[in-house]
C-alpha cells in the first residue's frame, strides 16, 4: 500500500486577477482543504507487473503517459480508478486542482493547478495498469493525476470533483465532458483511425474514459475551457462543479430549480441525453436561470450505454431544436477560417448586460468565429438580439448573442459564437459576464 500524503498550500499565493493585456497581479490568500485522513490520500496498486527491460518505442515517447480516470467525475472521499494504458517505469503520481493556479498555460499539451498531494512513486506499467486513487476532502473543482516517467515522459489525466450533494453552492458550472470525449482523436482499437466520428464519419460510437491525447490535455481546452476556470476561482466565486453525468444523475429538474438559481454551460456543449435535455429543459420551466458561454449546444442527441456514447440525430429532427431552450440554434462554421467583431443592438436587456462598458448601439467589441448560432421561428416569444457578427460565414451566417425571459420567471442568456468563456480575460467581456452573474446567479 503506497500512500499519497496531502499538499496544503501555505501563506500567500501570487495570483493573477484581471484580463489579458490589463493582468493585474494582486496576492490573496488560498489553501487547498487537506483530507481529514491523517494517513493522507491513499492509493492501492493493483495488477502488480514489470517492464520486460526493453526502452520505450518512439510513439510511446512521444504521446507521453497515456492516462484516464473510469470516470467524469468523484465524490470527495471516494476512490477513483485511473487507468495507465502504455509501458512506463519509474512512475510518479501527483494530483492537482486546476483553476486557482496563478499561472498562464502557453500551450495544449500541459495542465496547471494547484498540487493537492506530495508527489509519490507508484512503480511500473507494462502496458495496462490499475491504481485506485483516493480522493481528498477536496472543494468542487476539475483536478488532474500528473504522472511522470523516468524517461521524462508527462501525462494528465483530468477529473471533476462533484459536490458532496447538489446545491451546496447557488451555482452550479457544467463542463461539457461528452464533448470532450468525442474531440478525442485516440485511436484505441489499433485500426488506425481515431475512435470518433470527427475522425471518420462512418463511426457512429466513442468511447468514454479514454486518454486525451496531447499528453492527456482534452482538445481546445486551453482555448475554450481553462480561462473561465481562471476567471471563477480568481474572482472568488464559488460554485458546484458538475461533469455531465452528474447533471444527468438529478432525480428530477425540481431538485435542481430547488438547488440552484443558474446553471451555466461554459463550454462546446454539443452532445446531450435525452435526460440531460429533459432536466435542463424542465429546470428553465420552473424559473431556473441558464448561461451558455459558448455555440453549438444541445445540438445532437446521444445515448449511453455504459461507458459508450452513440451519436443518433439532431435534437432538431426529433421535434425540440435547441433554439426553444437557448433562444439560438447552429447555423455554421469555417472551422476558425474568419473572426468578426460583435456589433452591438439596442436591445433593452442590453442596457444592463452591457451596463458600464462604455459601449453603445452600433459599437465593435470583442470577436467571435468558428462555429455561430441564430436565432430561428422556434425562438421563444420575446427572445432578444443583443448582438450580432454579420454575415461572417456569408450572405445570412450571421452570429446572434441572444437573451430571453419566461413567464415562469427563467432567465436565458446565450452567446452565439466562440467563446465568452474563452475570451474572459479581455476587459469588456469580463464585465459582460460580471453583469450576467450579477443578474441570473439569483432567483
Amino acid at each position: 500500500m503506497l500512500k499519497l500524503k496531502p499538499h496544503i498550500p501555505s501563506g500567500e499565493r501570487t495570483r493573477t486577477l484581471l484580463l489579458l493585456a490589463v493582468l493585474v497581479l494582486t496576492t490573496a490568500p488560498f489553501a487547498i482543504s487537506p483530507t481529514s485522513s491523517p494517513a493522507g490520500l491513499e492509493l492501492s496498486l493493483e495488477e502488480e507487473e514489470e517492464l520486460e527491460g526493453r526502452a520505450p518505442t518512439a510513439v510511446e515517447l512521444t504521446s507521453g503517459v497515456e492516462a484516464a480516470f473510469s470516470r467524469e467525475s468523484y465524490a470527495p472521499r471516494s476512490t477513483a480508478e485511473l487507468l495507465v494504458y502504455n509501458r512506463a517505469r519509474g512512475l510518479r503520481l501527483q494530483m492537482f486542482h486546476t483553476g486557482p493556479e496563478g499561472t498562464r498555460t502557453v500551450d495544449n499539451i500541459t495542465m496547471n493547478g494547484v498540487a493537492v498531494t506530495k508527489e509519490v512513486a507508484v512503480g511500473v506499467s507494462s502496458g495496462r495498469r490499475t491504481l485506485r486513487v483516493r480522493i481528498g476532502a477536496w472543494p468542487t473543482g476539475l483536478y488532474f493525476a500528473k504522472l511522470t516517467a523516468a524517461d521524462g515522459r508527462i501525462g494528465y489525466a483530468p477529473f471533476v470533483v462533484r459536490p458532496r450533494r447538489l446545491g451546496e453552492h447557488n451555482v452550479a458550472v457544467v463542463l461539457p465532458t461528452l464533448t470532450w470525449q468525442a474531440y478525442n482523436l485516440r485511436d484505441m482499437d489499433g485500426d488506425g483511425e481515431g475512435d470518433s466520428w470527427y475522425a471518420s464519419w462512418g463511426h457512429k460510437t466513442v468511447v468514454l474514459g479514454r486518454p486525451f491525447l496531447n499528453r492527456g490535455v482534452p482538445n481546445y481546452f486551453r482555448q475554450y475551457d481553462l480561462p473561465f476556470l481562471h476567471w471563477l476561482s480568481w474572482t472568488h466565486r464559488d460554485v458546484d462543479y458538475l461533469s455531465q453525468s452528474d447533471l444527468e444523475a438529478a432525480p428530477r429538474a425540481a431538485v435542481l430549480a430547488k438547488a440552484y438559481d443558474l446553471i451555466v454551460f461554459p463550454g462546446h456543449h454539443e452532445y446531450v441525453t435525452t435526460r440531460e435535455y429533459d432536466l435542463a429543459e424542465g429546470y428553465r420551466d420552473l424559473g431556473g436561470n441558464l448561461m451558455f458561454l459558448s455555440a453549438n449546444n444541445f445540438f445532437w442527441r446521444v445515448t449511453k450505454q455504459g461507458n459508450v456514447i452513440t451519436k443518433t440525430q439532431q435534437w432538431r429532427d426529433l421535434g425540440r431544436p435547441e433554439a426553444a431552450l437557448l433562444g439560438v440554434q447552429y447555423r455554421g462554421n469555417d472551422s476558425g477560417g474568419r473572426r468578426g467583431q460583435w456589433r452591438l443592438r439596442g436591445a433593452t436587456a442590453g442596457r444592463w448586460i452591457f451596463s458600464r462598458t462604455g459601449l453603445k448601439q452600433g459599437d465593435k467589441f470583442g470577436s467571435g468565429s468558428i462555429e455561430i448560432d441564430q436565432t430561428s421561428e422556434d425562438s421563444p416569444r420575446g427572445t432578444q438580439v443583443l448582438a450580432e457578427i454579420p454575415n461572417l460565414f456569408g450572405p445570412g451566417f450571421t452570429a446572434q448573442m441572444t437573451y430571453y425571459e419566461t413567464k415562469g420567471g427563467a432567465k436565458v442568456f446565450a452567446a452565439g459564437a466562440f467563446t465568452l468563456a474563452g475570451a474572459v480575460y479581455r476587459p469588456e467581456i469580463t464585465k459582460v459576464v460580471e453583469n450576467l452573474w450579477a443578474k441570473l446567479s439569483r432567483p
